[in-house]
């Protein structure tokens, strides 16, 4: 029943094994992503359903004749659809513009990207990326203080205000809360949509996967245990009798310490120049995903945005393995 839906070019390149394809004077070549043309720029189009096929059709219909050389249809085991234009000319600011961006992701590919078949290293952050909350947030919440706190989050979010800064002034409002909010809320972390099929295929192609958070310890370690992770890195919040003490001990996991971890751990697991990827939500990610090979800003503030190789803007985290070259 599927396939009764389906618009005609996506039909042919899902179904059919011809190699070309006519449509109202546009001519389309199939090609293997492996083999993609030289020397031409490149769309990738990122779409959940088929729902949406009908309308990426129609603004493709829009493009230059004479500008589409190729297509391909991009397959992973993650659950969306994905296809790639191949093209003589990028479409201009107007027709990108024009993009249906509610049904489907649009990605302008203009370098090399890192192949998802060769061991690579994946770093996250983690609040708003690998889980839907700021724990920091919730934890004060539930502390009672979470209006105070989450006035703070937000500016250091948008970079408006230093991050160590921020989190000391924000741990300093948990003083004297039971612990046992921690454990409860590691008990019911929601995980971003997407997440763990994401880790699966990295997984399967022997990525390593590592969170870098400017969060806590505890969340993390829940998550590295969860979903097999190879490494985890946040802030360690002082407990005394049972109660938070409002500070945290050791080094601060700032925005230059989850770079680190980006050279650190490539260079201690020998990953091949090209191969590292970083993705994050916030201002304090910009320096970890600049020091990565590839860095993806995910429904990002917009100094990240601006600053990152790409971005996921309306889909989740099943986005990323597109976003990567076989």
């Amino acid at each position: 029943m599927e396939s009764l839906n389906q618009d005609a070019l996506f039909l042919w390149l899902v179904s059919d094994h011809s190699p070309r394809f006519e449509r109202q004077g546009q001519v389309f070549e199939r090609y293997q992503e492996s083999a993609n043309p030289a020397g031409v720029s490149r769309l990738r189009v990122i779409y959940q359903d088929t729902l949406a096929q009908a309308g990426i059709s129609a603004w493709i219909a829009q493009l230059s004749q004479s500008d589409v050389i190729g297509i391909s249809h991009i397959e992973r085991q993650v659950g969306l659809h994905c296809i790639e234009l191949a093209l003589v000319n990028l479409p201009s600011q107007a027709q990108l513009a024009a993009f249906p961006k509610s049904l489907a992701e649009l990605h302008v590919i203009n370098f090399d990207l890192p192949r998802l078949n060769h061991p690579g290293l994946l770093v996250m952050d983690m609040d708003s990326t690998a889980i839907q909350i700021e724990c920091i947030d919730e934890l004060a919440a539930m502390a009672g203080v979470g209006e105070r706190v989450a006035a703070i989050t937000e500016l250091a979010m948008q970079g408006e205000l230093d991050f160590e800064q921020s989190l000391r002034q924000r741990v300093a409002q948990l003083k004297g809360a039971d612990a046992s909010i921690i454990t409860t809320l590691c008990d019911n972390l929601p995980l971003m949509p997407g997440l763990e099929s994401m880790l699966l295929e990295l997984k399967s192609h022997d990525w390593r996967l590592v969170v870098a958070s400017g969060g806590f310890t505890p969340f993390v370690g829940h998550l590295k245990q969860l979903l097999s992770l190879d490494a985890a890195f946040a802030n360690e919040l002082v407990i005394t009798d049972g109660k938070l003490a409002g500070e945290v001990t050791g080094k601060v996991v700032d925005a230059q310490f989850k770079a680190d971890v980006v050279e650190r751990c490539s260079e201690q697991w020998g990953i091949p120049k090209g191969q590292s990827v970083a993705i994050g939500d916030g201002a304090n990610d910009i320096p970890m995903v600049m020091a990565a090979d590839f860095g993806i800003a995910f429904h990002a503030k917009p100094k990240l945005a601006a600053a990152a190789d790409a971005n996921i803007r309306h889909l989740d985290l099943r986005v990323l393995p597109y976003l990567l070259q076989i």
